[in-house]
Parts: C-alpha cells; structure tokens; sequence
C-alpha cells in the first residue's frame, strides 16, 4: 500500500487516482481538506492526520501496511514565518522517521521549481547547482530546505529518496483564484461571464495540467528502478499566455480575448522544467497539451454548478 500524506490536495489527489489506476492500494492523508473529489470516492482509504502528531503518523503503520510514501503534505504560511517553518519541519522529520520505522521502499517529497531561482538558463535541468539567491516566497525557501534534510535524513536507512522539483501545477481542485499563477483566475473571470484583466501574449512560464503531474509522480514511485534522487515534475514545455486565450476562445463561442502585444519584460526568453530524466526513467510523457487541458478544466468547472448556478465543491 503507498502512502500519501496530503491527498486530498490538488497534487495529491492526482497522484492518488494516478497510483490506483496503475492497480496500487492507496491510502491518503487528511487534514486541512477532507471533501473526497469524486474521482477517488470509493478508491482510496483515507486516514485523517495532522502531520505534525509525530504519535499518530507512526500508528499509521499499525493499520496499514505501508510501502511507500509521498509527503505533499504542507501548509501556507500566514504572518508568522518561523510558525510556518515549524509545522512544515516537523511534517516531513514525522514522515522520514516514519519511513525509516517502516522501512518502506521509495520516500517521495514535493520540492519547487523555486529552487532554481537564480539560474540564467531557460531550460533548467536537475544537474544545474542550485544558486544562493533571494527566494521569491516562504514555500520556496523551505522546499530548498527539504531537499537536503530528506536525502541526509534518509542516509543509510535503505529507504530511496526521491525529491520532486514540481513545476506550476493546475486543474482540477487548483485555487480558482490562486495568487501564484495567472491562469485560475483568468479562465475564472471568462467562466463569470467577465472579461479578464489582459496578459501579455508572449509570457511563457512552464505548466502542467494536475493529471499529468499525478501521473508523473506515480510513474516515479512505482518504477521498478530510478537512477537518480531528483526529479523534474511538469510538462517538459513552455505554455504561453497567448495558447490559453486561444483555447478558452476555441470551445467558447463568440468570445473575444484581448491580449496585450509580446513580452511584460520584453524580448527573451523565459524558464521551464527539462524533464529529460522524468522520461528516461519512467517512460512519461504528458497527455495534455494546453488546448486539451483547457477543455477538460473548463468541461469538470461545469460539472460543479449546481442547480442555483453556484459552483460547488472548490477549494477555498
């Protein structure tokens, strides 16, 4: 049975459906959010766990016979930023001391695309040195901090590490109006009936739909070997502003976005995940592309409305 802490999240529940599509038994952890998504009522075994109970998180192993872990399990910082650091140190000390006490096989844990900040190429790779450099947010700096304290803190126990660099994650259960990404809350503003604020054409960022990335990180879990600690989770491309506008306009008759002409920043280039290694190593390759994935969020949004035209059942 694998494990994941946190699967009721949006990353997290993907993976979940990912590894039981694959014929895994999955249990998830639930604490914050506790609204099974659909597509795993009846599919998981779910556990509720705040992480920081370092008792309670071992006496998982007592009920399950666990196998495997992924820790995605975290939280948003608020004013406090050593409150933050506090609870999310002492989620991942819990689950490494719990893989080590079970001695499951592969330890997986979500790390950021914010660790390269700081790097000058476009295509970043898992073999680039991670610079020192002012980190744009609190998650950020410690998801820099998790890479080291998993791989030392697994040294020796036989367990695998797996560190997951994930890209920019959206779909189903995303923040419709999350502050980190530009995209929710656009395709948002169209499914109002609004006009959303214009985005520059040419902006590019990497980008992947939630059922890829799941996906992804259950090919990593459950591949019979890996030839390396790290990994890049995301698309392996680019996406710009501009593919968005023309799939939202694609499957939305009459609708007209307008777009503000070329880069915010002007000329160049902007980064992305290389996933190279993702592939060779598991064989993925991403199902969406933006026009795909376009449709199929805006296609599982409209199965949200309820019968007052209120949207049901989004996070938070």
């Amino acid at each position: 049975m694998i494990l994941v802490t946190g699967g009721l999240g949006m990353i997290g529940a993907h993976t979940a459906r990912a590894l039981v599509d694959l014929g895994h038994e999955v249990v998830v952890t639930a604490h914050h959010r506790t609204e099974v998504p659909s597509f795993l009522a009846g599919r998981v075994t779910v556990e509720p766990l705040d992480v920081t109970d370092r008792d309670a998180f071992l006496a998982l192993g007592g009920r399950h016979d666990i196998s495997d872990m992924v820790h995605l399990a975290g939280s948003i910082p608020g004013e406090d930023p050593v409150g933050f650091f506090r609870t999310d140190t002492a989620g991942l000390l819990n689950a490494l001391e719990a893989a080590r006490t079970w001695g499951v096989r592969r330890f997986a844990v979500a790390g950021s695309i914010g660790v390269y900040v700081g790097r000058t190429e476009t295509r970043w790779h898992e073999e680039l040195a991670l610079p020192t450099a002012e980190l744009p947010h609190l998650i950020v700096a410690f998801k820099k901090a998790v890479e080291p304290l998993t791989t030392h803190g697994l040294q020796g126990s036989g367990v695998q590490p797996v560190v997951l660099r994930i890209g920019t994650v959206w779909g189903p259960l995303v923040d419709p109006e999350s502050p980190f990404f530009p995209i929710p809350s656009y395709i948002s503003a169209v499914l109002r009936g609004e006009q959303p604020r214009p985005l520059h054409a040419d902006d590019g960022f990497d980008c992947c739909y939630a059922p890829d990335a799941g996906r992804a990180i259950a090919l990593l879990m459950t591949a019979q070997t890996l030839r390396h600690d790290t990994y890049n989770v995301s698309s392996g491309r680019l996406a710009t502003n501009r593919e968005f506008a023309d799939a939202l306009q694609a499957i939305t008759p009459g609708l007209r976005l307008d777009l503000l002409p070329g880069r915010q920043g002007g000329p160049g280039d902007d980064p992305y995940l290389d996933t190279t290694r993702l592939t060779r190593d598991t064989g993925f390759t991403p199902a969406f592309d933006v026009a795909t994935a376009v449709a199929d969020y805006v296609a599982w949004r409209a199965g949200l409305v309820g019968p007052a035209g209120q949207e049901e059942g989004l996070p938070a």
